[in-house]
């Protein structure tokens, strides 16, 4: 789930709306996504690794709402892409010691749902409970996605055998609105909070 995050975060940048390198481009306030899926960028939590109370040009830092149950909200940009637009800045350029600045996230924060982990897994009669995604295999400019990974098949709601060496494939767009249960679990990898997600239908190969 953070890395599906992180790949979703990277397609909602000023620098990818200007270069016309996402799949988000002109859909602002249509419904990209599930419901079920409410994303932010905060840089106000405390004591968490992403959190500035400025950004990358000493603008002054704010929570950026990304998807609000489904419905793609905007961008996170820095002066520069935001005057290529015709924005402005949202506070979210981030540097590095020798880097120039360029928008990106902070922590990034998917609202948890009620569901257990257990009722998530216990739903899938025939499927993959996938714990580590592997390689680059990400189109952001038309939402193909493929990537290997790892876990475990789940028979009759139950975790069965481990898989390694797969492959998973599909649509960005239509694997976000095949989204259809969001855990109660919601937690920190670094600077990315995510609990447990399933997407309704992907390709497995590999197996």
């Amino acid at each position: 789930a953070a890395a599906l995050l992180r790949d979703m975060a990277s397609c909602a940048t000023g620098a990818a709306l200007y270069r016309g390198a996402t799949f988000l481009k002109g859909r602002e306030g249509e419904r990209v996504g599930s419901t079920l899926l409410t994303l932010s960028d905060d840089p106000l939590l405390p004591a968490r690794s992403g959190s500035r109370p400025f950004d990358g040009e000493g603008v002054a830092a704010r929570r950026v709402q990304l998807f609000d149950r489904g419905v793609f909200s905007g961008f996170l940009f820095d002066v520069y892409t935001a005057r290529r637009t015709g924005r402005s800045t949202t506070g979210s350029a981030a540097r590095g010691v020798e880097s120039l600045p360029s928008p990106g996230p902070s922590n990034l924060v998917l609202e948890p749902g009620t569901t257990s982990p257990r009722d998530i897994v216990g739903g899938v009669d025939d499927g993959l409970y996938v714990t580590a995604l592997l390689g680059h295999g990400f189109n952001p400019t038309t939402g193909d996605y493929s990537r290997g990974a790892s876990g475990f098949w789940i028979r009759h709601g139950e975790l069965a055998f481990p898989v390694t060496e797969i492959n998973v494939s599909g649509f960005m767009p239509a694997m976000l609105d095949g989204v259809d249960a969001v855990g109660d679990d919601l937690t920190w990898f670094g600077s990315i909070a995510a609990p447990t997600l399933r997407v309704a239908e992907m390709t497995v190969s590999g197996l």
